[in-house]
């Protein structure tokens, strides 16, 4: 069943893509996609005597137009492996995706970018500083094989579906089960902007449980700051009945001048009944962004980690982020 509708869904995009090659000819237009993330970094204290130089993560890729309506993107993501124990360097394949937009739709099928937390990562704009509240805390995929569709009813009014494996892009097909998702964004007034979505990851094993996704973002943002908050709740985590998480990240932005950014953020992640204690944590971060030309960007930063674990200090920490990229 699961290959069937991926299958389907590649073939329609297929089929797409010979439909607009008949379109009228247009001057294909190519761009590279290189972004670089690195840091330097230091904790304070016993509890937290971690340092040193990192290179986190590196993306590149191609972006090619082959008309006004058709796109295709590949992009490799390097970085290191999440297992402490293991100093080395892994590179996967993030984005290997074709893209068809027509008046309002636009479809993409392939490696494609997720649905679940895109928008409120984009809105948060410092990516490469740390990550939103769902990837963050691994709620969610960014990527993932599959077929996405985004329709705008209006100027105001969107919404989004998107089935994929639900493995995510670092890990291949195991088991028959989908992920899928549904969203909606409104802006309702100038600069307000409100992001819901809801999702279904099939466990398709027995034994094991579904996984149920809910998230709510509301922000604003001017010229002049950035204001934005969500809140986001997971069921049966890792497909085990009962462990559900939820948590909140509030953070605002404000530029002082073209080259000069101010921002702080605070997330709450919590578990039922505790089961996840050890890893529940509060945490916020405080800092600046200077850019430096077109392509650099720097951002030192305190950050400060509050574990719920009974017997567990805070820990604190100083960082600069540097940002390379176009």
């Amino acid at each position: 069943m699961k290959k069937n509708v991926i299958l389907a869904g590649l073939i329609a995009c297929m089929s797409i893509t010979a439909q607009a090659q008949d379109a009228k000819t247009e001057e294909p237009k190519g761009k590279a996609i290189v972004q670089v993330f690195g840091n330097f970094h230091t904790g304070f204290g016993a509890e937290n005597d971690d340092r040193g130089f990192e290179l986190e993560r590196s993306y590149l890729g191609y972006e090619y137009k082959l008309n006004k309506s058709l796109a295709v993107k590949g992009v490799m993501d390097i970085g290191k492996s999440s297992d402490v124990s293991d100093y080395h360097r892994m590179a996967y394949i993030k984005n290997a995706m074709v893209s068809w937009k027509t008046g309002n739709l636009t479809l993409n099928g392939g490696l494609i970018s997720t649905t679940q937390f895109n928008f409120q990562e984009k809105f948060w704009g410092y990516r490469y500083i740390m990550k939103s509240f769902q990837d963050q805390y691994k709620f969610g995929s960014s990527a993932d094989l599959g077929i996405s569709a985004t329709y705008k009813f209006a100027d105001w009014l969107s919404a989004d579906a998107i089935i994929v494996n639900g493995e995510g892009y670092k890990k291949v097909q195991k088991n028959d089960g989908l992920n899928y998702g549904l969203g909606t964004t409104l802006t309702p007034a100038k600069g307000l902007q409100i992001r819901l979505y809801g999702g279904l990851n099939e466990s398709g094993e027995q034994g094991k449980e579904n996984i149920v996704n809910m998230a709510a973002f509301v922000g604003y943002k001017s010229d002049k700051f950035a204001i934005g908050a969500e809140y986001n709740k997971m069921w049966n985590a890792s497909y085990k009945e009962g462990q559900d998480q939820y948590g909140y990240s509030v953070f605002a932005s404000a530029k002082l001048d073209k080259k000069t950014e101010v921002y702080a953020r605070f997330d709450d992640l919590c578990s039922k009944d505790d089961w996840n204690k050890a890893k529940d944590e509060q945490a916020a971060i405080l800092g600046a962004q200077f850019k430096l030309g077109k392509y650099v960007k720097i951002a030192p930063n305190v950050r400060m980690s509050m574990p719920k674990a009974d017997g567990l200090d805070n820990r604190y920490s100083a960082y600069i982020n540097c940002y390379f990229g176009f």
